[in-house]
């Protein structure tokens, strides 16, 4: 059985309120951190855990935490990012909804290693239970004095804030993410300056995801040694997975970093195999926009051997032949899924979801939508498919914040391993509307779905 740190108690009748969470060691993290150490002793566990950021990018806690400005006179911010946007990626719900005295114990341990005396958690709009979860956790840890003025009588003060997001994707990204908190448009930022520099209100600012920031307090009761012994080189810890699509177990599952792909999708301790006992596909293993993978390259390597679910082993080959950890939306999709019109799905989102800011982004994302638009509904040329890599080529790396990647990476992915079945709807669109919608005829306009702007 796999070591469990974020989910050890999730079945615990109550966890969600102070009082069981506390007779079961909760807050014994904040005792600890804020009685025996210093500051800098936290930050200094934090760096030897090998704790690395679980929203996406997976850039080292400790290492981000270092770089932290500390003038004199000056507040510093602690901002938890649980904007959780991304299509597939359900955990930070589903922590926050379960445990969330998980997420304010780590908030209370951050906050004080980071020097902030406020500190806000940055909440999804369309989350509007977690948002009352969260607040009365906080409600629960203040009146117990984990909160407010002199904690526990160490001196140290703090107090967490729930601000409910816009409902826009961009706002996942950090600096629009403050924006968006100062009360403006969500519209990322140009760095630098960084947000450790010049963050929220200009004022020196650390954004962590919900589950970087949840699994602190196991850190610093166990120490950063004990972390990094679990998982598998640089991938130390456990990682929250969300698996959904064509298994028979869909959830959230709590893995050591390091389990074979193989065994994550097969297992009847995870996803339990393929739903009807169908072939495996394709999987996108790290939300919606990573690469996606078809069978044969996300369970084995190059060189035979299985790939594993870490950071290193999923990107091995670059987006050749590897993919990214990243959020860790786990997609799975059976020999019977339609690639072209999943891709065209993630376009429609990412389209949608582009704040404009960029012309790459918001022309090229457009673009892509009405293209793959084109092709799933039996109106695509061949020279449609070599535009799409046109396109996600020029979008690619020219965008102030990675939304323009994001969406380019999929589409570009799927032509790469699956342009077969791209052709394939260009040369019998009748078999292909027949086959994902049960239509024997097609015809303008269109069926369906109104044509993209």
């Amino acid at each position: 059985m796999a070591q469990k740190i974020l989910l050890n108690n999730i079945n615990v009748p109550g966890i969600n309120t102070f009082e069981v969470y506390r007779k079961n060691g909760g807050y014994a993290a904040v005792e600890k951190a804020l009685k025996t150490m210093s500051p800098d002793d936290v930050v200094e566990e934090v760096k030897k855990s090998g704790l690395r950021g679980r929203g996406g990018a997976g850039f080292p806690t400790g290492m981000k935490w270092s770089f932290l400005a500390k003038p004199e006179g000056v507040p510093r911010y602690l901002v938890c990012n649980a904007d959780e946007s991304e299509p597939g990626t359900f955990k930070d719900r589903y922590l926050m909804t379960h445990t969330p005295h998980t997420l304010i114990e780590g908030m209370i341990v951050s906050s004080f290693a980071l020097g902030a005396n406020t500190s806000y958690i940055y909440v999804r709009g369309e989350m509007m239970p977690q948002i009352r979860i969260l607040e009365r956790a906080i409600a629960e840890a203040k009146n117990a004095g984990f909160l407010g003025k002199n904690i526990l009588g160490t001196g140290y003060d703090l107090e967490i804030y729930v601000q409910p997001g816009g409902g826009a994707y961009i706002c996942g990204e950090e600096t629009a993410l403050l924006e968006s908190l100062e009360g403006k448009r969500g519209n990322p930022r140009i760095k630098p300056p960084f947000p450790a520099i010049a963050g929220l209100y200009g004022c020196p600012t650390v954004v962590n995801n919900v589950e970087s920031i949840a699994a602190v307090s196991w850190i610093i009761l166990n120490g950063g040694d004990e972390y990094a012994k679990i998982g598998v080189g640089r991938s130390t810890g456990t990682k929250l997975i969300s698996a959904s699509g064509n298994i028979n177990k869909p959830g959230v599952y709590e893995i050591e970093l390091g389990v074979p792909v193989e065994e994550f999708i097969y297992s009847d301790e995870y996803c339990g195999g393929i739903t009807n006992g169908k072939r495996l596909k394709a999987v996108v293993a790290g939300g919606s926009s990573v690469p996606i993978l078809p069978a044969n390259l996300i369970l084995k390597l190059a060189n035979g051997q299985p790939r594993l679910m870490s950071y290193e082993s999923l990107a091995e080959g670059g987006f050749v032949t590897g993919t990214m950890l990243g959020s860790g939306g786990f997609v799975v999709m059976d020999e019977d899924a339609c690639v072209v019109r999943n891709t065209w799905n993630f376009s429609r989102f990412y389209h949608h979801e582009s704040c404009g800011q960029c012309s790459p982004c918001r022309e090229g994302t457009g673009w892509m939508e009405k293209v793959l638009h084109r092709i799933e509904y039996g109106h695509g040329k061949m020279s449609d498919i070599d535009l799409l890599v046109d396109v996600s080529k020029k979008i690619e790396g020219n965008t102030i914040c990675p939304l323009g990647d994001a969406a380019a990476w999929p589409v570009a992915s799927a032509i790469r391993h699956f342009r077969d079945e791209f052709e394939w709807h260009v040369k019998e669109p009748k078999l292909a509307m027949e086959r994902n919608y049960g239509l024997a005829n097609y015809a303008d306009p269109i069926p369906v779905v109104e044509e993209a702007k």
